[in-house]
Order: C-alpha cells, then sequence, then structure tokens
C-alpha cells in the first residue's frame, strides 16, 4: 500500500500537480506553505508552515514538492535537499498521458507533466521536472534539480548538468552539453555545448552576462 503524501507549496505548479495526483487517486493529508494565504489547492488541508512534517516520521509518509523552479538558484532545490537528508523520500510523480520509455530511467522526487516525452536510454536524476509537452530524446542524461519547461526539445544524447534551467521551447541539438547551474533562456536553439554557470538566449543562442 502506498504511503499518504503531503504536497510542500500552494501555487500554480502545485496546483498542476494536485490535479495528477488527485487523477492517481492518491491518499492527500494536505500541503504546507509557508504563509497561510488563499489557496490554488481548492479543498486540501492546510497542515502548516514546512516545519510540520516534522512531526511526521519519515517511513510513514511521501513528500511531493509543489514549488517551481523559474531560476538556477532555487528554493525548490534547497527544500528537497533539506528534507532528503532527513531521510524523507519525495514521491515521483508521472501524468497518465506522458509516455516514458521502458529503457529509460528515473530518480526520486521527478515530476512527469502532460504529454512530456522521454525515449530509450534515457536518465533523470532526482528532483528534476519534465513540464508540458517537452521532449527527451533517446540517451539523454539530466542531472539533479534541473528544470526542463514546457515545450522544451532535447535531441539525442544531450547531457544538462544540475539545478539547470531550460526555458520554454527552447531546442538543444544532439551531444551538446548544458553546464550545472546554466539558464538557456526561452526559445533558444543550441547548437554547441554551454559551460557551467553560464546562460544563453536565442537563435542560435549566445551568451549573455
Amino acid at each position: 500500500m502506498s504511503k499518504p503524501v503531503i504536497m510542500l507549496g500552494s501555487g500554480g505548479h502545485a496546483k498542476v500537480l494536485y490535479d495528477i495526483l488527485k487523477q492517481q487517486n492518491t491518499n492527500l493529508l494536505g500541503y504546507t506553505d509557508q504563509f497561510h494565504h488563499e489557496s490554488k489547492l481548492e479543498d486540501l488541508n492546510y497542515l502548516g508552515n514546512d516545519t510540520i512534517i516534522y512531526s511526521y516520521l519519515p517511513e510513514d509518509i511521501d513528500l511531493v514538492l509543489g514549488i517551481g523552479k523559474i531560476s538556477n538558484e532555487s528554493i525548490r532545490d534547497r527544500i528537497y535537499k533539506e528534507f532528503s537528508c532527513r531521510g524523507y523520500t519525495f514521491r515521483a510523480v508521472v501524468h497518465k498521458s506522458a509516455t516514458i520509455s521502458p529503457s529509460a530511467s528515473y530518480g526520486k522526487g521527478v515530476q512527469v507533466m502532460a504529454g512530456a516525452i522521454i525515449q530509450s536510454g534515457t536518465f533523470i536524476s532526482e528532483n528534476v521536472i519534465i513540464n508540458t509537452g517537452a521532449i527527451v530524446d533517446h540517451d539523454c542524461i539530466i542531472e539533479s534539480h534541473t528544470h526542463i519547461a514546457p515545450g522544451v526539445t532535447l535531441c539525442g544524447s544531450v547531457h544538462v548538468g544540475s539545478s539547470c534551467l531550460i526555458g520554454a521551447g527552447a531546442t538543444i541539438i544532439q551531444q551538446v552539453s548544458v553546464g550545472s547551474q546554466s539558464i538557456v533562456g526561452a526559445g533558444a536553439v543550441v547548437l554547441k555545448s554551454v559551460e557551467a554557470y553560464k546562460k544563453v538566449i536565442g537563435n542560435p543562442a549566445k551568451e549573455v552576462e
């Protein structure tokens, strides 16, 4: 029997995950938020701020991280690491319309949204978001805490480092690498590898400060 789930966060990303979890008949105990404000989560119970999670034993619950990632330095990464280090498990969430090859694999806390496609031989590390309609082709590697935004295309054998943001609609051609903590702007077309801690935009993508 699967464990009950607590959602962290109550914004737009959490709302999308909530829809998926409801469709899967998940036992949702409620959500946490640092500030109790009007929630996008309809009738889901507000439990308190994140510290309330420590009143549950790690073996008794799973967590779902409902906080999105809009930069390469994110509160999402910090929260994931904080609770993982204390023994809590973040459940992977996969929309029923996503297509994942049997030979692809993914880690804890990965979130694969509606219409996403993940092809054969791809490896996705922990706490990665593969957002709506993104295409990850064969033999790609996506390291931890990275966000592949809606409509992104990663061609074959692309390697994306940790804590990256690949903006909506970007395309990265085959065998290109993107270094950790980098940002690829929305709609960019990346034709050559990007070093760590860089930002690229445009078609073809060029580095900017």
